[in-house]
């Protein structure tokens, strides 16, 4: 056989190929056609039309679920349990009177009156019995409170008891049927994990009873504070980047798992709003305290049965002390839970329930959290010599 016929042949039997190649792909076009499906994926799924397949509402669906997220699932657990605290408070204030409109010779120049004011908070409905956490700082004084529900329901709410220390208040309301959300623990938390903030900032303008939600992260745990000039302890704390505004306090701070993890109670703000530096009180410690404030309608004193003095460096440099750290107990009550524990005048405290205790401060820190039937455990040193002394928490009568 001759070359140039060879090539004829290759020629021939590739033009065959590709002309049953054509013929094939038009066929297939032609089914798909007459099957109504489609070529281009762009094309709108209403053209089509499979039986008992509605492609439009599938892919609908598909975009929906694609929105959820553990966030989105955890605010619509807690949301429904989030209410809105609208008080009435009765102030006194003073108002100056010109002198030469002063009746009384210029005498009584500041005339005290009572004027109403209204203030705004949000609180968590954690029991089907109505039960709602909120702050103290939110109810205090009030004269009237009113909780309003996410759906719009109104109840009177009464003051079973709080913690002015704590700043923690319990309200009850008469309702049936009313959501409630989970307590989770504060103990186990990660700095980092997501932090949602719900409540009511400035319902009194939006006018709306739904919460607001903020997200963000916790950004520390055990934010300790000394005694602010009101008399509150706040340590511990909770601190989260989530914004916190204005009528938030008392609303919950809440984890991905829809659980209560704090109560929401100030912020760091030269302008009233936030700058995200907000902190919650530990749900651990608020739990704790609202069964106390159920059971007994307050949290119970406890007596220590001694008192406690810093140490100058003088004190130290007499008692031959390495350096001013702890606290010297001053005074023990005769036939007190310290005493009979074995703890003597003189002692230093050094530690409180393994919290190291440096100066007065440190040791009021230490004793706050600590409730009736708690074991307190004391790191004292006497004649240079460390001991471990144990006492029970006893109500003070």
């Amino acid at each position: 056989m001759r070359k140039t016929d060879v090539i004829l042949i290759i020629i021939i039997v590739a033009l065959a190929i590709l002309t049953l190649n054509k013929c094939y792909k038009e066929d297939n076009q032609s089914k798909l056609s007459n099957q109504n499906v489609p070529v281009n994926p762009q094309e709108s799924y209403e053209k089509t039309e499979l039986p008992g397949i509605n492609y439009q509402d599938s892919v609908q669906q598909q975009i929906y679920n694609s929105r959820q997220n553990a966030l989105t699932r955890s605010i619509n657990l807690v949301q429904p349990a989030v209410v809105s605290v609208n008080v009435i408070k009765t102030e006194i204030v003073r108002r100056y009177i010109n002198p030469f409109d002063n009746p009384f010779f210029g005498f009584f120049n500041e005339v005290p009156y009572r004027r109403e004011v209204q203030g705004i908070g949000s609180g968590i409905i954690f029991s089907e019995d109505g039960y709602i956490i909120t702050n103290e700082h939110v109810v205090e004084g009030a004269t009237k409170i009113k909780v309003i529900l996410p759906d719009g329901r109104q109840y009177d709410g009464e003051i079973i008891g709080s913690d002015s220390v704590h700043d923690i208040a319990v309200l009850e309301i008469e309702a049936d049927d009313i959501p409630c959300a989970r307590l989770g623990k504060s103990s186990d938390l990660i700095i980092g994990e997501w932090a949602i903030a719900l409540g009511n900032p400035y319902a009194m303008l939006i006018k709306d009873s739904k919460p607001s939600v903020s997200v963000g992260v916790i950004s520390a745990l055990e934010r300790d504070f000394a005694q602010n000039s009101e008399g509150k302890i706040y340590r511990d704390m909770i601190q989260t980047d989530a914004a916190i505004n204005p009528g938030n306090s008392g609303g919950p701070l809440v984890n991905v798992l829809g659980e209560v993890i704090g109560i929401n109670t100030f912020i760091f703000s030269e302008s009233g709003g936030s700058i995200g530096i907000g902190f919650a009180i530990p749900i651990d410690r608020v739990s704790k305290l609202a069964n106390e404030i159920i059971d007994y309608g307050r949290v119970r004193d406890i007596w220590f049965g001694f008192k406690v003095q810093e140490i100058t460096p003088i004190m130290a440099m007499y008692m031959n002390l390495e350096n001013s750290d702890g606290v010297i107990v001053s005074v023990v009550d005769e036939n007190g839970p310290a005493e009979n524990a074995g703890l003597k005048r003189g002692d230093i405290i050094t530690g409180i329930n393994r919290q190291i205790v440096k100066n007065a401060d440190d040791a009021e820190l230490a004793v706050s959290d600590i409730a009736v039937g708690d074991d307190i455990r004391l790191d004292i040193i006497r004649d240079s010599s460390k001991l471990e002394i144990n006492i029970k928490a006893i109500e003070y009568n």
